[in-house]
């Protein structure tokens, strides 16, 4: 009697809503789990990596788009984007990106700031205990026409802060829109 119970229970949780299209059941069946997906002006889920808050470029036709600037849970900023090389020869000039900090990340993106103008307030990528960046790292050579993705932590700003110009030597300064 139990089992039976049990089984209409949870049958009547399941299933969606009969009344969505099924591929909005699908969708929504799909992301439990995934991150939050941003909404578009129109209100309709817009996929984060499309999203471009800023596009810059480097020396030697690197390329930065800057796709997320996300408050996090943690009490972290996680901005996210993606290097392209458009030249024609590979990139191996990522030494400046490391930053002046002695830090033992190596070849990475540790030397990226944040700078709140409206409070006067620099940010700069964090570090585990061991030192290295919260950030993407293992960035020495990147090849003709590749892309790349990078990822770097801050301390969260105040939420009345909304925007940040993301620097990141060798690229002109973006100014960007944090969300959550």
């Amino acid at each position: 009697m139990a089992a039976a119970v049990l089984a209409i229970t949870m049958a009547g949780c399941g299933g969606g809503d009969d009344n969505k299209p099924k591929a909005a059941q699908s969708a929504s069946s799909n992301s439990q789990g995934a991150a939050p997906q941003s909404q578009a002006p129109s209100g309709s889920p817009a996929p984060t990596p499309t999203e471009v808050l800023a596009t810059v470029n480097g020396e030697s036709g690197m390329t930065l788009t800057i796709n997320s600037a996300v408050r996090d849970a943690g009490g972290f900023l996680t901005v996210s984007g993606q290097l392209k090389n458009t030249g024609s020869q590979a990139f191996a000039s990522t030494a400046a990106w490391r930053g002046n900090e002695l830090n033992s990340s190596g070849a990475s993106v540790a030397g990226v700031t944040l700078v709140d103008k409206a409070g006067k307030k620099r940010y700069y990528v964090l570090r585990d205990t061991d030192g290295r960046c919260l950030c993407t790292t293992g960035l020495t050579v990147i090849d003709a026409g590749q892309t790349v993705p990078f990822f770097a932590q801050f301390p969260v700003p105040p939420n009345n802060t909304t925007q940040v110009d993301f620097n990141l030597p060798t690229f002109a300064t973006a100014t960007i829109k944090i969300s959550g």
